[in-house]
């Protein structure tokens, strides 16, 4: 489904009429122009691609491709699937009026990279005992298998690399649109550090209260 490329900004509080306080994520989602449309005949499938904010520096490459749609520089680049890309023409302007308040939506982003980890941090382990005498408060224990398969089977949970991947939270309530200013409250917590890329993609399911 259609939507938008955006910046988390920060999250705040908004009042509802029943004066309810509801949690917000304010992105700020400013108008994304269309790069390229894709059809099944020619690419395989049906998609547009939208460019998002600007960056000092770009590749000759990446120029080359979006001088189509008079630009000069793109900070991000994503793909979203339609049905109907003939309503899409290269150079269109979308931004936050393609949402409505009370509309749910899917939200992805990167979470925050927290480096090499433990496996208390990383796997909630409750770890070894506190008291004295004890060289295990942190360690994940044995990990082996005895004599068969005599290995550490795939997927064991282990210390390693923390964060840094891409997270999707589904249905996610729009609370406010304001379109003089690009921005748009989502209810609740979203992927990412501030300032950080996001995704917000309109959902075809029956909405829901969250």
């Amino acid at each position: 489904m259609i939507g938008l490329i955006g910046k988390k900004k920060n999250m705040t509080q908004i009042f509802a009429d029943d004066g309810t306080v509801i949690p917000v994520t304010i992105v700020e989602a400013n108008p994304c122009v269309v790069t390229q449309v894709k059809t099944e005949e020619k690419d395989g499938y049906s998609a547009i691609q939208l460019g998002f904010g600007k960056k000092r520096k770009i590749s000759m490459a990446l120029k080359g491709h979006i001088k189509k749609g008079k630009l000069e520089s793109v900070e991000s680049i994503f793909e979203f699937r339609v049905s109907n890309p003939e309503n899409y023409k290269v150079g269109q302007l979308l931004d936050v009026e393609i949402f409505t308040e009370g509309e749910l939506i899917d939200v992805s982003g990167f979470s925050k990279g927290k480096g090499f980890q433990g496996v208390v941090k990383r796997h909630g382990f409750s770890g070894g005992p506190k008291t004295h005498g004890s060289t295990s408060h942190r360690v994940p224990g044995s990990v082996g298998a005895s004599a068969t398969p005599g290995r550490v089977v795939k997927g064991k949970k282990l210390p390693g690399r923390m964060g840094g991947e891409r997270i999707t939270v589904k249905n996610l309530k729009i609370v406010r649109v304001e379109k003089n200013n690009d921005l748009v409250a989502v209810k609740g917590a979203i992927p990412g550090s501030r300032n950080g890329i996001v995704i917000l993609r309109k959902i075809a399911s029956k909405e829901k209260k969250r």
